[in-house]
This record gives C-alpha cells, sequence and structure tokens, in this order.
C-alpha cells in the first residue's frame, strides 16, 4: 500500500530526483567536453520511471547517505554511454552542442516538476488552513 506522500505527489516526487541526477551527468559531460577518451553518459529516465511505476524502484536500496550506489545506476535509472555523431580523434564522444541541448530540456523539465508539485503543495496548505 502506497503511503500518503506517494498518493498526493503521484511519480513526480521521484521524476524531480532523477531529473536532478540527470542534470549532474550532463553537467558533468559538458564540464569534460575536452577531456582525452571521455564518454559521454546520459540516464535512461524513461526505462527509470517506467521501473518506478511498476513497483516504486527496482534498484537497491540505501538505507543511508553513506552507501554506494549499484555500478551503473544512478537515483533507479541505468547510466548509458551516449553514441557519438562524429567521432573524435582524441576519443572524447562529448558533443557540446547536443549535451547544451539535453541539458537545457532537462532543465525545463525539471522546473516543471517543481511547478507541479509546489501547485500540489499549495492545494494541501489551502486545504490545511480551510481557505
Amino acid at each position: 500500500m502506497p503511503n500518503t506522500v506517494d498518493r498526493v505527489f503521484g511519480i513526480h516526487a521521484e521524476a524531480l530526483q532523477l531529473r536532478a541526477r540527470r542534470g549532474e551527468v550532463l553537467g558533468s559531460n559538458l564540464a569534460n567536453a575536452d577531456t582525452p577518451s571521455y564518454k559521454a553518459q546520459d540516464l535512461d529516465f524513461k526505462a527509470a520511471l517506467s521501473d518506478a511505476r511498476a513497483q516504486k524502484s527496482t534498484a537497491m536500496a540505501t538505507t543511508q547517505k553513506g552507501h554506494i550506489q549499484p555500478h551503473g545506476l544512478i537515483g533507479g535509472a541505468h547510466v548509458l554511454y551516449r553514441t557519438p555523431n562524429q567521432s573524435s580523434l582524441d576519443g572524447n564522444t562529448v558533443d557540446t552542442q547536443v549535451e547544451q541541448n539535453k541539458f537545457a530540456e532537462n532543465a525545463v523539465r525539471y522546473r516543471t516538476s517543481i511547478r507541479f508539485l509546489s501547485g500540489k503543495i499549495q492545494g494541501l496548505m489551502t486545504a490545511i488552513r480551510g481557505e
């Protein structure tokens, strides 16, 4: 039985966490755009949300902040290497234009989730106050 928070916020709380982690991964790609042999990464966001809908999360649970995430998983999402559009001589697969585009799209979706959750919280506060 899902708890009250899950019933109120639905999948958006999990989506917000995944979007934040994806922003970190995409930011890391941009930071390493000039690093030789660096392989661009991304999260399999759709698969992670499907797993979360199916059974909240298929990733191993970490019960304390210091626990290590299983290899290849970030926030329940599999980390995948991006296939480059054009090969580079130094082995780096980061295409800054693609990464910037993905980062901007992720930021917009993150803000959308924040606004949705903010509206839900505001509705709950109104109900609690009885206004």
